[in-house]
């Protein structure tokens, strides 16, 4: 059951040398856990070759005692896979091993490209490589592993040039570990501190969950070069415009990172606030759709004097197991997911915040749960304005026509949920809660003004095809 969209990946690097890294790497993903549940890997290099342990399920699931001490070396990257390109499936789990003419190389990456199939068909035409999974980030890998230049640096520039899209990469070869962000900056990642050492990571939060230390962000088109006595930078690319995806600080990251010096926490709180002042309610109590939303709707009591209570209990281990449950449970829906504090709810007026309503097909199992658990009204405030456009950066977001706020108004949204009332945070409502320029983002989803032009309706599985 998908009630938001869904992230892309979380990407991991370390050099430490005297260090365990693998088992470093083990933890900072498992910080990252949040941002992809399919699959997780794990490479290092002990300086001459690259050692890489993935498999399909969390973290914890993939890794036991003897795949952390097979993986030695002073250098490692981690991965952990929402799928946006390419199928759930073994061969597809992240970081990607390749060969080229510089070499050996293993990539992971968080973002989408838009053009992966014709660069994959001149890889394979012109340049001879040889896929082996159905991903664009086995593009970005081969077409680096392959790229003219003198160095990294010249070789990250000319991928660069070739990719439209969004990329934010740890790379690995036996002698260097780079971290690469493409010029538009739409994914996050930023750079520590680490007992000697350097990190880098796709949150903050990964960061103090090893006990590093942020340093700053990776700039739009920097590559920086990890493993040396401080990180150096050996490219950096023009960056037309900053667009960095505000559903980051929506709902992707986790509450306790930061993004530009903001706590995530706060900008969530915020965000309710506005809302409460954008659209407020008369109501008994105020309630969010656990967890991503809880911030903002404690922020939608704070400035609506409503009392801020927990009425959704969320089982957090569903949708985290291979094991399908049965017809009857299926049934059962939301439930499995959900179960409402009956005591708590009866007889009251309910403002529920959510983060956003995508398809239109959890809101209303979760509106009849409070209404059967005894909600006398149920009003819904959504953290987000409506989503009427897809996004091709590395969100599984469905398709314009699947998108209920492409083809419904707000009222027409109100009815299908079955809410007493329906509010939507404004855009503007939603910069002043982040206290941040618009010019700095990609709100394309909300306003269809993309950064690059774009193929709306892109096929996920497109290289599946080829």
């Amino acid at each position: 059951m998908q009630s938001s969209p869904r992230e892309a990946c979380g990407i991991f690097g370390v050099f430490a040398p005297g260090e365990d890294v693998a088992r470093v790497t083990f933890f900072g993903l498992f910080a990252l856990q949040h941002r992809g549940q399919e699959s997780a890997g794990i490479a290092t290099t002990d300086g001459v070759t690259i050692a890489l342990h993935a498999d399909m399920g969390l973290v914890a699931q993939v890794f036991r005692e003897g795949d952390l001490h097979r993986l030695r070396g002073p250098m490692a990257i981690g991965h952990t896979r929402y799928s946006t390109t390419g199928s759930s499936r073994l061969q597809n789990a992240q970081p990607i091993r390749v060969r080229g003419v510089h070499g050996e190389l293993a990539l992971g990456h968080n973002g989408n490209i838009i053009n992966a199939v014709e660069w994959r068909k001149r890889l394979e035409a012109e340049w001879g490589c040889r896929f082996t999974t159905t991903t664009d980030s086995e593009v970005i890998a081969h077409l680096l592993a392959n790229a003219p230049g003198e160095g990294w640096g010249e070789r990250a520039a000319f991928v660069m040039r070739a990719l439209v899209g969004a990329y934010s990469l740890v790379v690995l070869t036996p002698q260097v570990l780079l971290a690469i962000r493409d010029p538009l900056g739409v994914r996050p990642l930023c750079l520590g501190r680490f007992n000697g050492g350097w990190v880098v990571a796709s949150e903050t939060c990964a960061l103090e969950h090893i006990g590093a230390t942020f340093l700053r962000e990776v700039e739009p088109g920097e590559v920086v070069q990890v493993n040396a006595p401080f990180p150096r930078t050996l490219y950096k690319a023009p960056a037309p415009r900053r667009s960095f995806c505000v559903f980051e600080f929506i709902y992707f990251s986790r509450p306790d990172s930061r993004i530009d010096g903001l706590l995530l926490y706060t900008a969530r709180r915020r965000m309710g606030q506005e809302l409460a002042r954008e659209h407020p309610a008369g109501a008994d109590l105020v309630i969010g759709v656990p967890d991503s939303s809880l911030p903002a709707a404690q922020g939608y009591a704070e400035a609506s004097g409503i009392p801020y209570v927990e009425g959704l209990v969320k089982n957090r281990y569903v949708g985290r197991t291979f094991i399908q449950p049965d017809q009857r449970l299926r049934e059962v829906g939301v439930r499995l997911k959900f179960n409402p504090l009956g005591e708590v709810l009866a007889g009251k007026r309910v403002v529920v915040v959510d983060d956003s309503i995508v398809r239109g097909t959890t809101t209303p199992h979760v509106v009849g749960l409070l209404r059967q658990a005894g909600a006398r009204e149920v009003h819904m405030r959504i953290t987000s304005p409506p989503i009427c456009w897809p996004c091709p950066f590395g969100i599984d977001m469905a398709t314009r026509r699947e998108l209920i706020a492409a083809h419904k108004s707000v009222e027409e949204i109100r009815q299908a949920i079955g809410a007493d009332s329906l509010g939507y945070l404004s855009l503007r409502g939603l910069y002043r809660a982040l206290g941040l320029p618009r010019e700095r983002f990609c709100d394309a989803c909300f306003s269809g003004a993309y950064p690059v032009e774009v193929q709306l309706e892109m096929d996920k599985l497109a290289l599946e095809r080829e």
